[in-house]
Protein backbone atom coordinates (compact mmCIF):
# COMPACT_ATOMS: atom_id res chain seq x y z
CA UNK A 1 0.00 0.00 0.00
CA UNK A 2 1.59 3.68 -0.78
CA UNK A 3 1.65 6.22 1.56
CA UNK A 4 0.34 9.49 1.73
CA UNK A 5 2.89 12.23 2.41
CA UNK A 6 2.38 15.71 2.99
CA UNK A 7 4.72 18.71 3.21
CA UNK A 8 5.44 21.22 5.84
CA UNK A 9 3.29 24.02 3.98
CA UNK A 10 0.52 21.51 3.30
CA UNK A 11 0.44 20.69 7.31
CA UNK A 12 0.67 24.21 8.23
CA UNK A 13 -2.08 25.11 5.93
CA UNK A 14 -4.34 22.52 7.22
CA UNK A 15 -3.52 22.84 10.89
CA UNK A 16 -4.71 26.56 10.55
CA UNK A 17 -7.58 25.49 8.44
CA UNK A 18 -8.61 23.25 11.02
CA UNK A 19 -8.08 25.39 14.25
CA UNK A 20 -9.88 28.45 13.07
CA UNK A 21 -12.48 25.83 12.15
CA UNK A 22 -12.94 24.28 15.90
CA UNK A 23 -12.49 27.94 17.38
CA UNK A 24 -15.32 29.79 18.27
CA UNK A 25 -13.42 32.96 18.60
CA UNK A 26 -11.01 34.95 16.34
CA UNK A 27 -7.86 33.58 16.65
CA UNK A 28 -3.95 35.52 15.55
CA UNK A 29 -2.25 32.70 13.60
CA UNK A 30 -0.57 35.19 11.33
CA UNK A 31 3.12 34.60 10.76
CA UNK A 32 5.46 35.07 13.55
CA UNK A 33 2.29 34.73 16.17
CA UNK A 34 3.11 32.48 18.85
CA UNK A 35 -0.10 29.94 17.96
CA UNK A 36 1.19 29.88 14.64
CA UNK A 37 4.59 29.10 15.67
CA UNK A 38 3.59 26.41 17.87
CA UNK A 39 1.69 24.80 14.19
CA UNK A 40 4.69 25.17 12.43
CA UNK A 41 6.91 23.31 15.28
CA UNK A 42 4.25 20.59 14.69
CA UNK A 43 4.24 20.35 11.46
CA UNK A 44 8.28 20.50 11.46
CA UNK A 45 8.14 17.04 13.54
CA UNK A 46 6.10 15.98 11.73
CA UNK A 47 7.89 15.98 8.31
CA UNK A 48 10.63 14.16 10.16
CA UNK A 49 8.30 11.40 11.70
CA UNK A 50 7.41 11.16 8.10
CA UNK A 51 11.07 10.75 6.76
CA UNK A 52 11.72 8.11 9.44
CA UNK A 53 8.91 6.31 8.53
CA UNK A 54 9.79 6.31 4.87
CA UNK A 55 13.64 5.12 5.72
CA UNK A 56 12.21 2.45 7.12
CA UNK A 57 10.00 1.46 4.85
CA UNK A 58 13.12 1.67 2.41
CA UNK A 59 15.46 -0.25 4.27
CA UNK A 60 12.07 -3.41 4.54
CA UNK A 61 12.17 -4.59 0.91
CA UNK A 62 14.66 -5.46 -1.29
CA UNK A 63 12.92 -3.27 -4.33
CA UNK A 64 13.67 -0.41 -2.60
CA UNK A 65 17.14 -0.88 -0.28
CA UNK A 66 20.12 0.23 -1.54
CA UNK A 67 23.72 0.03 -0.60
CA UNK A 68 24.78 -1.61 2.53
CA UNK A 69 20.98 -1.91 3.25
CA UNK A 70 20.77 -3.93 0.17
CA UNK A 71 23.38 -6.10 1.13
CA UNK A 72 22.34 -6.07 4.67
CA UNK A 73 18.96 -7.31 3.49
CA UNK A 74 19.98 -10.28 0.98
CA UNK A 75 22.38 -11.25 3.56
CA UNK A 76 20.06 -12.63 5.77
CA UNK A 77 19.20 -15.19 3.32
CA UNK A 78 22.90 -16.36 2.49
CA UNK A 79 22.94 -14.08 -0.70
CA UNK A 80 26.40 -11.45 -1.25
CA UNK A 81 26.96 -9.16 -3.42
CA UNK A 82 29.27 -10.22 -6.00
CA UNK A 83 32.74 -7.97 -5.65
CA UNK A 84 34.74 -5.72 -8.13
CA UNK A 85 37.21 -7.74 -9.82
CA UNK A 86 41.21 -6.39 -10.90
CA UNK A 87 42.24 -5.26 -13.90
CA UNK A 88 45.04 -7.34 -16.04
CA UNK A 89 47.17 -6.16 -18.94
CA UNK A 90 50.51 -6.21 -20.47
CA UNK A 91 52.88 -3.34 -19.95
CA UNK A 92 55.81 -2.90 -21.58
CA UNK A 93 59.10 -1.29 -20.20
CA UNK A 94 62.01 0.25 -22.47
CA UNK A 95 64.90 2.00 -21.99
CA UNK A 96 67.16 4.22 -24.27
CA UNK A 97 70.59 2.53 -23.55
CA UNK A 98 70.62 -1.30 -23.43
CA UNK A 99 74.70 -2.08 -22.54
CA UNK A 100 73.74 -3.47 -19.20
CA UNK A 101 71.09 -5.88 -17.45
CA UNK A 102 68.62 -4.34 -15.40
CA UNK A 103 65.55 -6.15 -14.04
CA UNK A 104 62.37 -5.04 -13.26
CA UNK A 105 61.28 -6.01 -9.79
CA UNK A 106 57.64 -7.87 -8.93
CA UNK A 107 55.54 -5.04 -7.45
CA UNK A 108 56.93 -2.05 -9.46
CA UNK A 109 54.19 0.55 -9.66
CA UNK A 110 53.40 1.68 -12.91
CA UNK A 111 50.66 4.27 -13.28
CA UNK A 112 48.22 6.46 -15.88
CA UNK A 113 49.78 9.88 -16.89
CA UNK A 114 47.11 11.44 -15.23
CA UNK A 115 47.58 9.75 -12.10
CA UNK A 116 44.16 7.81 -10.84
CA UNK A 117 44.81 4.61 -11.62
CA UNK A 118 47.49 2.61 -10.55
CA UNK A 119 49.48 -1.48 -11.20
CA UNK A 120 51.57 -3.45 -10.04
CA UNK A 121 53.65 -5.83 -11.53
CA UNK A 122 53.09 -9.61 -10.92
CA UNK A 123 54.84 -12.77 -11.24
CA UNK A 124 54.67 -14.92 -14.07
CA UNK A 125 56.52 -18.17 -14.13
CA UNK A 126 56.24 -18.36 -17.91
CA UNK A 127 57.39 -15.83 -19.24
CA UNK A 128 60.84 -16.05 -20.37
CA UNK A 129 61.97 -13.00 -18.80
CA UNK A 130 60.95 -13.88 -15.30
CA UNK A 131 63.73 -14.79 -12.88
CA UNK A 132 62.56 -16.45 -9.23
CA UNK A 133 66.10 -15.52 -8.37
CA UNK A 134 66.05 -12.51 -8.97
CA UNK A 135 62.50 -11.83 -8.36
CA UNK A 136 61.94 -9.53 -11.16
CA UNK A 137 62.15 -9.65 -15.45
CA UNK A 138 65.42 -9.41 -16.38
CA UNK A 139 66.47 -7.13 -19.42
CA UNK A 140 69.68 -8.68 -20.61
CA UNK A 141 72.57 -6.54 -22.45
CA UNK A 142 71.47 -5.60 -25.79
CA UNK A 143 67.69 -6.28 -24.50
CA UNK A 144 65.71 -2.88 -24.96
CA UNK A 145 62.79 -3.73 -23.95
CA UNK A 146 60.35 -6.19 -21.69
CA UNK A 147 56.73 -7.06 -21.59
CA UNK A 148 55.29 -8.16 -18.03
CA UNK A 149 51.82 -8.57 -16.78
CA UNK A 150 50.28 -6.18 -14.63
CA UNK A 151 47.63 -6.32 -11.84
CA UNK A 152 45.38 -3.16 -11.14
CA UNK A 153 45.78 -1.68 -6.85
CA UNK A 154 42.07 -1.02 -7.15
CA UNK A 155 39.78 -3.27 -8.04
CA UNK A 156 36.81 -1.91 -10.18
CA UNK A 157 35.92 -0.58 -14.31
CA UNK A 158 37.98 1.67 -13.99
CA UNK A 159 41.38 0.08 -14.10
CA UNK A 160 40.05 -1.18 -17.89
CA UNK A 161 43.01 1.97 -19.17
CA UNK A 162 42.62 2.25 -22.83
CA UNK A 163 45.99 1.64 -25.13
CA UNK A 164 49.10 4.04 -24.37
CA UNK A 165 47.62 5.33 -20.72
CA UNK A 166 49.68 3.61 -18.71
CA UNK A 167 52.79 5.75 -18.75
CA UNK A 168 54.47 6.44 -15.89
CA UNK A 169 56.67 4.83 -13.45
CA UNK A 170 55.87 5.34 -9.86
CA UNK A 171 59.44 5.30 -8.41
CA UNK A 172 63.07 4.57 -10.63
CA UNK A 173 64.33 1.22 -11.86
CA UNK A 174 68.12 1.61 -12.36
CA UNK A 175 68.00 0.95 -16.00
CA UNK A 176 64.81 1.26 -17.49
CA UNK A 177 63.46 4.79 -18.72
CA UNK A 178 59.80 4.29 -20.02
CA UNK A 179 56.99 2.13 -19.66
CA UNK A 180 53.71 2.12 -21.55
CA UNK A 181 50.86 -0.34 -22.70
CA UNK A 182 50.58 -1.49 -25.92
CA UNK A 183 46.64 -3.02 -25.55
CA UNK A 184 43.54 -1.82 -23.46
CA UNK A 185 43.46 -3.66 -19.78
CA UNK A 186 40.51 -6.39 -19.58
CA UNK A 187 38.50 -7.83 -16.64
CA UNK A 188 38.16 -4.79 -14.20
CA UNK A 189 34.50 -4.79 -12.84
CA UNK A 190 32.73 -2.68 -10.51
CA UNK A 191 31.04 -4.30 -7.78
CA UNK A 192 27.69 -6.32 -8.65
CA UNK A 193 25.05 -2.55 -9.03
CA UNK A 194 21.80 -2.78 -6.93
CA UNK A 195 19.59 -3.81 -9.92
CA UNK A 196 22.08 -6.53 -10.69
CA UNK A 197 22.06 -7.74 -7.26
CA UNK A 198 18.27 -7.32 -7.13
CA UNK A 199 17.43 -9.56 -9.86
CA UNK A 200 20.11 -12.14 -8.72
CA UNK A 201 18.19 -12.43 -5.81
CA UNK A 202 14.67 -12.59 -7.56
CA UNK A 203 16.33 -15.21 -8.84
CA UNK A 204 17.65 -16.93 -5.94
CA UNK A 205 14.38 -17.55 -4.33
CA UNK A 206 12.97 -18.98 -7.44
CA UNK A 207 15.65 -21.62 -7.29
CA UNK A 208 14.75 -22.59 -4.18
CA UNK A 209 12.61 -25.34 -5.05
CA UNK A 210 15.92 -26.99 -6.83
CA UNK A 211 15.84 -28.94 -9.66
CA UNK A 212 14.30 -26.29 -11.81
CA UNK A 213 16.05 -23.96 -14.68
CA UNK A 214 15.90 -21.13 -12.82
CA UNK A 215 17.98 -23.09 -10.00
CA UNK A 216 20.31 -24.23 -12.40
CA UNK A 217 20.75 -20.70 -13.64
CA UNK A 218 21.18 -18.92 -10.39
CA UNK A 219 23.88 -21.53 -9.55
CA UNK A 220 26.05 -20.34 -12.31
CA UNK A 221 25.53 -16.67 -12.23
CA UNK A 222 26.47 -17.18 -8.70
CA UNK A 223 29.75 -18.03 -9.57
CA UNK A 224 31.28 -14.32 -10.23
CA UNK A 225 30.09 -11.33 -12.51
CA UNK A 226 29.40 -11.30 -16.28
CA UNK A 227 28.49 -15.10 -16.86
CA UNK A 228 26.23 -15.77 -19.81
CA UNK A 229 24.98 -19.55 -20.31
CA UNK A 230 22.78 -21.35 -22.52
CA UNK A 231 20.84 -24.39 -21.11
CA UNK A 232 19.42 -26.98 -23.52
CA UNK A 233 17.25 -29.80 -22.38
CA UNK A 234 16.23 -33.82 -23.30
CA UNK A 235 19.28 -33.19 -26.11
CA UNK A 236 23.00 -34.48 -26.31
CA UNK A 237 25.36 -31.82 -27.30
CA UNK A 238 25.30 -33.72 -30.78
CA UNK A 239 22.42 -33.09 -31.50
CA UNK A 240 20.12 -36.45 -30.64
CA UNK A 241 17.30 -36.61 -28.61
CA UNK A 242 18.44 -37.58 -24.82
CA UNK A 243 15.80 -37.82 -22.12
CA UNK A 244 16.83 -36.44 -18.62
CA UNK A 245 19.91 -34.81 -20.22
CA UNK A 246 20.80 -31.23 -20.63
CA UNK A 247 23.68 -29.63 -21.92
CA UNK A 248 24.62 -26.11 -20.73
CA UNK A 249 27.67 -23.79 -22.86
CA UNK A 250 29.06 -21.06 -20.45
CA UNK A 251 30.99 -18.04 -20.74
CA UNK A 252 33.00 -16.67 -18.52
CA UNK A 253 33.11 -13.51 -20.27
CA UNK A 254 36.40 -14.19 -22.48
CA UNK A 255 34.37 -16.40 -25.07
CA UNK A 256 36.84 -19.18 -24.16
CA UNK A 257 36.40 -20.62 -20.63
CA UNK A 258 39.18 -22.34 -18.94
CA UNK A 259 38.89 -26.20 -18.04
CA UNK A 260 39.05 -24.79 -13.99
CA UNK A 261 36.02 -22.55 -14.35
CA UNK A 262 33.85 -25.45 -16.93
CA UNK A 263 35.02 -27.84 -13.74
CA UNK A 264 33.58 -25.14 -11.23
CA UNK A 265 30.03 -24.68 -12.96
CA UNK A 266 29.81 -28.33 -13.07
CA UNK A 267 30.16 -28.69 -9.30
CA UNK A 268 27.34 -25.37 -9.16
CA UNK A 269 25.27 -27.36 -11.36
CA UNK A 270 25.17 -30.79 -9.64
CA UNK A 271 24.34 -29.22 -6.33
CA UNK A 272 20.92 -28.17 -7.31
CA UNK A 273 20.51 -31.10 -10.92
CA UNK A 274 17.67 -32.73 -10.81
CA UNK A 275 17.44 -36.47 -9.15
CA UNK A 276 18.51 -38.85 -11.34
CA UNK A 277 19.53 -36.47 -14.69
CA UNK A 278 22.98 -36.19 -16.44
CA UNK A 279 24.08 -33.29 -17.67
CA UNK A 280 27.58 -31.84 -19.52
CA UNK A 281 28.91 -28.48 -19.44
CA UNK A 282 30.58 -26.83 -22.31
CA UNK A 283 32.99 -23.78 -23.57
CA UNK A 284 31.14 -22.17 -26.34
CA UNK A 285 32.16 -22.22 -29.64
CA UNK A 286 33.47 -18.12 -30.91
CA UNK A 287 31.80 -16.13 -33.54
CA UNK A 288 33.81 -13.41 -34.00
CA UNK A 289 32.45 -10.20 -35.09
CA UNK A 290 34.26 -8.51 -37.32
CA UNK A 291 32.80 -4.64 -37.86
CA UNK A 292 34.21 -1.57 -40.05
CA UNK A 293 32.94 1.82 -40.39
CA UNK A 294 33.65 5.33 -41.64
CA UNK A 295 32.97 7.99 -39.03
CA UNK A 296 32.55 11.62 -39.74
CA UNK A 297 34.17 13.66 -36.69
CA UNK A 298 32.90 17.08 -35.74
CA UNK A 299 34.89 20.03 -36.12
CA UNK A 300 36.69 20.65 -32.46
CA UNK A 301 37.17 17.18 -31.52
CA UNK A 302 40.41 14.82 -31.92
CA UNK A 303 39.83 12.39 -34.59
CA UNK A 304 41.91 9.81 -33.52
CA UNK A 305 40.64 10.02 -29.85
CA UNK A 306 36.65 9.87 -30.85
CA UNK A 307 37.43 7.29 -33.24
CA UNK A 308 39.00 5.26 -30.26
CA UNK A 309 35.71 5.94 -28.15
CA UNK A 310 33.52 4.31 -31.27
CA UNK A 311 35.80 1.19 -30.73
CA UNK A 312 35.73 0.90 -27.25
CA UNK A 313 31.58 1.54 -27.55
CA UNK A 314 31.43 -1.32 -30.63
CA UNK A 315 33.69 -4.16 -28.35
CA UNK A 316 31.47 -3.36 -25.07
CA UNK A 317 28.23 -3.36 -26.90
CA UNK A 318 29.27 -6.58 -28.73
CA UNK A 319 30.58 -8.27 -25.80
CA UNK A 320 27.88 -7.79 -23.89
CA UNK A 321 25.40 -9.40 -25.64
CA UNK A 322 22.63 -11.04 -24.08
CA UNK A 323 20.67 -14.38 -25.01
CA UNK A 324 17.45 -14.89 -25.56
CA UNK A 325 15.90 -16.69 -22.79
CA UNK A 326 13.34 -18.97 -24.86
CA UNK A 327 15.36 -19.61 -28.25
CA UNK A 328 18.86 -19.46 -26.37
CA UNK A 329 20.31 -17.54 -29.14
CA UNK A 330 22.24 -14.78 -29.30
CA UNK A 331 21.88 -12.20 -31.83
CA UNK A 332 24.25 -8.90 -33.14
CA UNK A 333 21.63 -6.38 -35.14
CA UNK A 334 23.97 -5.22 -38.15
CA UNK A 335 21.34 -1.94 -37.76
CA UNK A 336 22.48 -1.17 -34.10
CA UNK A 337 26.00 -0.73 -34.33
CA UNK A 338 25.73 2.84 -36.24
CA UNK A 339 23.42 3.61 -33.43
CA UNK A 340 26.14 2.68 -30.74
CA UNK A 341 28.62 4.66 -33.17
CA UNK A 342 26.46 7.81 -32.79
CA UNK A 343 25.83 7.55 -29.20
CA UNK A 344 30.08 6.69 -28.23
CA UNK A 345 30.71 10.83 -28.56
CA UNK A 346 29.10 13.90 -29.60
CA UNK A 347 31.76 14.50 -31.76
CA UNK A 348 30.85 11.58 -34.69
CA UNK A 349 28.66 13.38 -37.03
CA UNK A 350 28.67 11.06 -39.83
CA UNK A 351 28.22 7.29 -39.81
CA UNK A 352 28.96 5.50 -43.30
CA UNK A 353 29.81 2.26 -44.88
CA UNK A 354 28.72 -0.36 -41.65
CA UNK A 355 29.27 -3.53 -42.58
CA UNK A 356 29.53 -6.48 -40.42
CA UNK A 357 31.48 -9.43 -41.04
CA UNK A 358 31.60 -7.82 -44.58
CA UNK A 359 27.98 -7.69 -45.31
CA UNK A 360 24.92 -5.83 -43.78
CA UNK A 361 23.39 -8.59 -42.22
CA UNK A 362 22.36 -9.73 -38.75
CA UNK A 363 24.86 -11.74 -36.91
CA UNK A 364 23.24 -14.58 -35.49
CA UNK A 365 24.79 -17.07 -32.60
CA UNK A 366 23.02 -20.53 -31.50
CA UNK A 367 23.02 -21.91 -28.29
CA UNK A 368 26.20 -23.69 -28.67
CA UNK A 369 27.91 -20.07 -29.65
CA UNK A 370 28.77 -16.61 -28.47
CA UNK A 371 29.66 -13.57 -29.91
CA UNK A 372 32.72 -11.60 -29.46
CA UNK A 373 34.46 -8.65 -30.87
CA UNK A 374 37.14 -9.32 -33.28
CA UNK A 375 38.37 -6.17 -35.39
CA UNK A 376 36.58 -3.21 -35.40
CA UNK A 377 37.87 -0.94 -37.82
CA UNK A 378 36.84 2.64 -37.81
CA UNK A 379 37.98 5.21 -40.35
Amino acid sequence: MAISTKDFTTLVRESVTAIQGYASVLLDLTIGSILRAVVEANAAVTVWLESLIMQVLAITRAATSSGADLDSWVADFGVSRLPATYATGQVTFSRFTATQQAVVPVGTTVQTGDGTQQYAVVADMTNPAYSAALGGYVLAAGMPSVSVPVLAVVAGAAGNAVIGAVSVIAGAISGVDTVTNGASFANGADAESDPALRTRFIAYIRSLSKATKDAVGYAITSLKQGVTYALVENQTYAGAVQMGYFYVVVDDGTGAPGSTFLATVSNAIDAVRPLCSSFGVFAPALLNASVAMTCTIGAGYDGAATRQLVVTALTNYINALPRDPVTQTMTLPYSRLAQVAYDASPGVTNVTGVTLNGSTADLVATAKQTVKASTISVA
